[in-house]
């Protein structure tokens, strides 16, 4: 497991699928998120099987040594109505929290509607909404081509970083807290 070098702040949104899987990366903080990198992971057609998820897997490894984030963001299941795509949305997700594992990152889930809810503050926005919202908070023009996955993963990685904000917030409240019953 190697956990050198990574960059405080820097999040890894991924949202995984067995035929394209997003990953976007981000650092800062929820005042100042800053784009560094985002694309998508399309392991060749011939591909079947293990060998699939093997590729994304070897794909976001080598991601993750490249950008050193700290934290992986990713993707919640949901209850999908054909239940194959379920499968293998479960399959790509496995291969990503075993990356994150493999290289020592803390992870975090977020179901869709959370992630939407929090980027473009309506949990059933559109595709167009939440690439509009992620092109905006991160200052990414028209001019830097954004696949749906990609901008998906970028609002998965902001999720986290505002989502985190929040939870410091609350863990200082509750420490806050304590420190006045001890007295």
């Amino acid at each position: 497991m190697r956990m050198t070098g990574r960059v405080p702040g820097r999040v890894l949104g991924v949202d995984p699928g067995n035929v394209v899987t997003g990953f976007g990366v981000i650092e800062g903080s929820a005042a100042h998120p800053a784009h560094i990198a985002a694309g998508t992971i399309r392991p060749p057609a011939p591909l079947r099987g293990g060998e699939r998820l093997k590729a994304i897997h070897d794909r976001l490894l080598g991601i993750i040594d490249e950008y050193a984030p700290a934290a992986m963001s990713l993707e919640r299941s949901f209850v999908a109505a054909n239940v194959q795509s379920a499968f293998r949305l479960g399959e790509a997700r496995a291969v990503a929290m075993l990356a994150a594992a493999a290289r020592g990152l803390a992870l975090y889930e977020y179901s869709p509607n959370e992630v939407k809810l929090t980027v473009v503050g309506h949990g059933h926005a559109g595709k167009a909404q939440v690439k509009f919202m992620v092109r905006r908070a991160l200052g990414v023009g028209e001019e830097i081509a954004l696949a749906d996955d990609a901008s998906d993963a970028l609002a998965m990685a902001l999720c986290h970083l505002y989502r985190a904000r929040v939870m410091e917030a609350v863990a200082a409240g509750a420490q806050h807290k304590r420190q006045a019953g001890a007295r």
